[in-house]
């Protein structure tokens, strides 16, 4: 997404891990991608073997096939970076809305 001219670029990373018990599976991915779409930011999603996809693409968040335990890297781009970060790891924490899971 292109900037407006003169907003601030930002671009920060955090590490979140899947505690779905089932993975990232269609459901979390798009309680994911519809809480991302709210903010302006570029997101990005990244497994440790390099493999990254576009955090707003349900598509290319459910490619990354990730199952409970993976690692993945989140780098936001944008004025809004932090938030946008923020939500991710409260989303993955809360096992991105599919409630208590069993460990």
């Amino acid at each position: 997404m292109r900037k407006p001219r003169g907003e601030e670029t930002r671009i920060l990373k955090r590490k979140v891990v899947v505690r779905n018990e089932v993975g990232l599976h269609a459901r979390p991915a798009k309680n994911l991608v519809s809480e991302l779409n709210k903010y302006r930011s570029d997101v990005y999603i990244e497994k440790d073997d390099g493999y990254r996809v576009n955090a707003k693409s349900i598509i290319g968040v459910l490619t990354l096939a990730a199952v409970k335990g993976t690692e993945l890297m989140v780098t936001a781009e944008g004025a809004d970076a932090e938030e946008v970060l923020d939500v991710v790891e409260r989303l993955f924490r809360e096992c991105l809305g599919e409630g208590p899971q069993v460990s």
